[in-house]
């Protein structure tokens, strides 16, 4: 495995040093943001690091702490092998609430800085003042929740089924308050009940004439909302299958379905909500639509989101959907839908963002032979049931079992398993009795 060289959003380190967050602020001011390897010399030669799981905690609470304005969900930090050696990679978006500074030092040109080329260069005061000027201050934590009494027990049985240590601080931790300790709308969004509806239209058509089934999803915690339109599209997503003379089956979605969840999720994370707007999603005969509203971050150009430079809308939001593994890290999810189909797929106006999935014709082809296709195997409908039903079976015959175990022996997807235990906990079958390592499951109803 060979490393990028260093670029205008490349930089190597031998060490965690004195200039780190020198740097990072440099990638948060950037418009492409940029990724730091520790571990690395200049030329590129890999030193590695020792003890990198305090290395990582270490670089974490630095940046959290030693830069302004807030930098939580803007930042990865990654772990990887290298010819038997570990080094990490931290990799950094372009910050929306530019300039970003160090703490000790403020916003003076000691304290800010901007990546030019494969260097790091102090901001002039005119530069500061301009980039001030533009700050977005119609931002979702900036913006208070016309509802202060607001409820977590959704989001906290969510962030204790992953294994987090859901304390009193819990919430303080999600930055989730405006300024003057006031929920914001970030917290409106994420609370138990609110006014958010994300709808999903279906029509027997390819236009929009008739209208046969309308969802409206919503009015709880957006982690909730977003499950449903997940279960919902994973249903009409069918699979088709075909089963040849040798007695072979041959299965295909209509649309692949690892883009189709990066899409939703894309969609409702990037969504600009500060104009109450929430993301459209319609089925018609031939496709699939996910609209969303806002159109492109400020500063990043259609080229910018294909290349995967990531600049979080709603960076809040992006942290909290991060922590439960609805997104693996930033920027990757552009890149796994793009793996699958062309870029074509995209509508981008300057208020909306809209992808348009086709269903495929060799699906399509597979479920319209009758003598030898199964028409449409209805496999995903139930899915939703085979699956909680599994992870169920695999508590009940071992309470103290962990996530991974479950995941490994169902062969789901980690983040898959960690959702339905989640909907499992909050449907009040089963109950999480000590802690997370010396604790087990409780079944509480077996129906």
């Amino acid at each position: 495995m060979s490393l990028e060289p260093e670029s205008n959003r490349v930089e190597y380190k031998r060490e965690l040093n004195d200039k780190f967050e020198k740097e990072v602020v440099g990638f948060f001011n950037y418009k492409e943001g940029g990724k730091i390897y520790i571990g690395v010399e200049d030329a590129g030669i890999i030193t590695g690091v020792e003890d990198a799981d305090k290395l990582q905690l270490k670089i974490s609470e630095r940046i959290k702490n030693n830069i302004l304005p807030a930098t939580l969900g803007l930042f990865d930090i990654e772990l990887e092998n290298i010819d038997g050696k570990q080094i990490i990679k931290v990799i950094i978006a372009s910050g929306p609430d530019k300039p970003y500074y160090i703490k000790k030092v403020g916003m003076t040109p000691k304290g800010c800085y901007l990546r030019v080329g494969s260097a790091t260069e102090p901001l002039t005061v005119n530069e500061i003042d301009r980039l001030y000027s533009k700050r977005v201050r119609n931002s979702l934590r900036k913006i208070e929740s016309n509802k202060q009494d607001l409820t977590f027990r959704q989001l906290r049985i969510y962030y204790d089924s992953a294994g987090y240590d859901v304390n009193d601080r819990f919430l303080d931790s999600l930055a989730l308050k405006t300024e003057e300790g006031k929920y914001n709308y970030s917290a409106y969004l994420l609370a138990d009940e609110n006014g958010a509806s994300i709808k999903v239209a279906k029509y027997s058509g390819e236009d929009r004439v008739d209208l046969i089934e309308n969802y409206e999803y919503g009015y709880c915690c957006l982690l909730k909302a977003t499950e449903k339109v997940l279960d919902k599209l994973d249903i009409e997503n069918k699979t088709m299958a075909k089963v040849t003379g040798a007695a072979r089956r041959f299965e295909k979605k209509l649309v692949e379905e690892t883009a189709l969840r990066e899409a939703v999720i894309n969609a409702i994370i990037h969504n600009d909500w500060t104009n109450e707007i929430p993301p459209k999603f319609e089925i018609f005969s031939d496709r699939i639509e996910i609209t969303s509203a806002g159109g492109l971050v400020p500063g990043m150009s259609e080229n910018d989101m294909f290349e995967g430079v990531s600049a979080p809308r709603n960076k809040e939001l992006m942290r909290v959907f991060k922590d439960l593994e609805y997104v693996e890290h930033l920027g990757s999810g552009i890149g796994r839908i793009l793996k699958e189909y062309d870029k074509s797929i995209y509508k981008i106006s300057e208020n909306f963002i809209r992808v348009v999935f086709k269903f495929s014709e060799e699906a399509i082809n597979r479920g319209v032979r009758n003598d030898t296709v199964n028409d449409t195997v209805n496999d995903t409908v139930n899915d939703t049931v085979n699956k909680k039903e599994d992870i169920l079976d695999k508590l009940k015959k071992n309470p103290n079992i962990t996530a991974n175990e479950i995941s490994e022996q169902t062969g789901y997807s980690l983040s898959t398993t960690k959702r339905y235990i989640a909907k499992l906990k909050e449907d009040n079958i089963i109950e999480r009795e000590g802690s997370d390592k010396t604790g087990y499951w409780k079944i509480k109803d077996s129906k």
